[in-house]
């Protein structure tokens, strides 16, 4: 990343934060997408409170969904899981099977209104990428390194943590990169379902017809997507550079 870029980025997570914490400061901006007598600033609920919620339900999510995709592709990668390889595949496409809309709809009447519905929306449809990416990785390991690590005298677990595991972390990265991201515009649903996420203020927008408010929804969630993923970029390109893939 060069300096202007670096510069961009800066700039944009100093705008992020100044607008959650003090909205108030781009009234004069957000007039321009609001009709008249119309609130140009969203004060029902705290956007800085809405803003952290919303991280805090996309973490948890893949959080899960990096524990159970990496391990079943760790687990199939061992000549004891090679047979669990189609299951394992089938289990990672549920979440892109089901729209993340009707995972919530069938959630909604088992485990009610709220957070959780969405948690299961997100872990569901972060598992693919992740668990595709991690057996890429694992896959591409050269033979003659993992021979080599054998003959140093490494166990079988100490070949996957320090061996396997390090060299494929680039792709693994990659994969954590692309659930987060989409995970973070996916969450916006989870307000249609009572769920604290930065949905609420584009559904209120939506629902007034006051475009002011989708813009500052919308807006928080692009620069926060933006920044998550050009993060997972910057360490994707440390960890390749240490490995030399």
């Amino acid at each position: 990343m060069n300096r202007f870029g670096l510069l961009l980025r800066l700039v944009a997570l100093v705008v992020l934060v100044w607008l959650v914490v003090q909205p108030s400061a781009f009234s004069g901006f957000f007039s321009l997408f609001a009709r008249s007598a119309q609130p140009a600033i969203y004060y029902q609920g705290s956007l800085l409170a809405l803003t952290l919620s919303h991280l805090l339900i996309v973490l948890v999510a893949i959080a899960a969904s990096a524990i159970l995709a990496i391990g079943l592709a760790i687990l199939v990668t061992r000549p004891f899981g090679a047979d669990f390889l189609a299951v394992s595949r089938a289990l990672a496409n549920i979440g892109q099977t089901f729209p993340p809309v009707a995972v919530l709809a069938l959630c909604v009447p088992l485990l009610g209104f709220g957070t959780t519905p969405t948690l299961v929306a997100l872990f569901l449809y972060g598992l693919l990428p992740i668990f595709e990416n991690t057996l890429a990785g694992l896959s591409s390991v050269p033979p003659t390194v993992t021979e080599a690590a054998k003959g140093m005298g490494l166990t079988p677990f100490q070949r996957l943590t320090k061996v396997e595991l390090p060299l494929s972390l680039p792709l693994i990265l990659a994969g954590l990169r692309l659930s987060t991201t989409i995970a973070l515009s996916t969450a916006t649903i989870g307000s249609t379902v009572a769920a604290p996420t930065l949905g609420e203020v584009i559904i209120a927008g939506l629902q007034s017809g006051n475009t002011a408010f989708v813009v500052q929804g919308g807006l928080i969630v692009g620069i926060l997507a933006i920044l998550i993923h050009d993060g997972f970029a910057a360490l994707e390109q440390h960890q390749r550079r240490r490995t030399g893939r």
